[in-house]
């Protein structure tokens, strides 16, 4: 088949969250099954910059009458492969440092609509010939950012040429834009309405992948069940209630070029499975991370992890609300990651208060964060609601094992160690169900309690190591998607 995926990131080029890591690795997954795929972007700088041999394919008008370029090259996404490229050459639309979605103060660019309505325009037109010598027969939307493609198909002059498939990589972010935004889209009036793109009396982009696309996929079995209920829904759940049929729930995988700890060049040492003498590197970048990042340099002391965008989604309320009874019971704490302010301001002061014992850097660093995983005990992920996470995967393969909320793909990911789990094999982490700070507590005890019995977390910390969280799996699943959109 021929598979055009849309993204506005693509890891290691541009990276804001784990969208970035499934639109690098999926492609490069279904190649290896043999499909022809390529891949769509905007014009971030940092994509460009990535993008080898870009050469123009075509200049189409945009939706509000100006004029863009789509360019041709192909990205080298590790040693032994490359895929091929369209860029969407439009400078006055994309030609900004730094954050691909808010400026300087954080605030969405004004002209969002815009920008990410032409990601799926262009889409929709290399579906209807674009490039006179490749056209898709699928073409798998990833997100907000793109989900203006499915709409845009299903309003092709003579009915399209491609079948859609979108996928929900977090149902939080909407993509919402006044009323007044529609006349910029080149849709047709009955586009904005119930059975459209009409959001209470907003333009929705996410509502128009909903509602348009063939085929939809989210990015874990737990997840797609969840997003038909309110609680997790955001008003959308009547219309995946309704799409029940073409709903299917696809777990994450995880790039083994990238992320795996036996050959991983960003962390002091490499090791693996079995425990014993290869486990040695694990030894070693823990005592490293901690002399780097000012903690005491302590082998017995728990070192809990925590790799993450810093918003109320993720529970760090209830991180920073059991750091006390943390410390007191002799962990340490490492923070990586960036967001919301007076999250950013807490954990620096928490570490400032305390700073052989927490560590907070602001930011993200791709380095630091492999070299976290592989000196962690303990990787924090007590989210109030996770689509998929990748965070407890990469925890997983690298020993430290999850602490998660037990919602969405960490549900589908990491099991209790219960004394019923520990006796048949299966636990690998620890989990807890209540959203609050007692039972987070709870699963902190536990893992402290684990930690003091080093036989018992040996073996559950192998459970861990050992599972497969294959794309080539995920990838044949995908593609019994597209062989359905296409009515095979």
């Amino acid at each position: 088949m021929r598979i055009l995926q849309v993204s506005a990131e693509l890891f290691p080029l541009l990276k804001t969250g784990g969208l970035a890591d499934v639109a690098g690795a999926l492609p490069l997954a279904l190649a290896a099954a043999g499909e022809d795929v390529r891949v769509l972007l905007p014009g971030f700088p940092a994509l460009r910059a990535g993008v080898h041999h870009a050469a123009q394919v075509a200049e189409f008008r945009t939706p509000w009458g100006e004029t863009a370029r789509l360019l041709y090259g192909h990205i080298e996404l590790n040693a032994r492969q490359r895929i091929g490229t369209y860029l969407i050459d439009a400078p006055a639309l994309y030609d900004r440092p730094g954050n691909p979605y808010e400026d300087a103060n954080r605030q969405p660019y004004g002209d969002n609509h815009r920008r990410f309505a032409l990601l799926g325009w262009a889409a929709a037109q290399l579906a209807q010939g674009l490039d006179g010598h490749w056209h898709p027969e699928v073409v798998h939307a990833h997100d907000w950012h793109a989900a203006l493609a499915p709409a845009y198909l299903a309003h092709a002059p003579g009915g399209a040429r491609s079948r859609s498939v979108f996928t929900i990589h977090n149902l939080a972010y909407q993509g919402l834009f006044g009323a007044w935004a529609f006349a910029d889209l080149g849709l047709p009036a009955e586009a904005f309405s119930i059975d459209g793109l009409e959001y209470h009396g907003q333009v929705s982009f996410m509502k128009a992948g909903l509602h348009y696309a063939d085929r939809l996929t989210t990015v874990s079995p737990s997840y797609a069940r969840e997003v038909q209920t309110p609680a997790q829904g955001h008003g959308l759940d009547g219309l995946l209630r309704a799409r029940a049929g073409v709903l299917h729930g696809i777990l994450n995988a995880v790039d083994d070029a990238v992320w795996n700890p036996a050959i991983d060049t960003l962390i002091p040492q490499p090791f693996s499975m079995p425990e014993g003498r290869r486990m040695a590197g694990k030894a070693r970048s823990k005592a490293e991370v901690q002399h780097a990042l000012g903690l005491a340099v302590d082998a017995r002391a728990p070192l809990f992890v925590l790799v993450s965008r810093l918003t109320e989604q993720k529970g760090l309320h209830l991180v920073l609300e059991g750091l006390d009874a943390l410390l007191a019971q002799g962990g340490q704490l490492a923070l990586l990651g960036s967001g919301d302010a007076w999250l950013q301001d807490a954990f620096r002061a928490r570490a400032a208060a305390a700073p052989s014992r927490v560590s907070a850097t602001i930011g993200y660093d791709e380095a630091l964060a492999h070299r976290l995983f592989a000196a962690g005990d303990v990787t924090l992920v007590p989210s109030m609601f996770e689509p998929c996470g990748l965070t407890q995967m990469y925890g997983l393969k690298y020993g430290a094992l999850p602490l998660v909320h037990r919602v969405g793909g960490l549900a589908d990911t990491v099991v209790d160690c219960t004394l019923e789990d520990m006796a048949d094999g299966t636990a690998n982490g620890f989990a807890f169900d209540g959203f609050d700070a007692t039972a987070y507590a709870r699963a902190v005890r536990r893992a402290f309690a684990l930690h003091d019995r080093p036989a018992d977390w040996r073996r559950v910390r192998a459970t861990g190591m050992r599972q497969p969280f294959d794309w080539r799996a995920a990838a044949a699943q995908y593609i019994d998607v597209y062989q359905r959109a296409l009515g095979h």
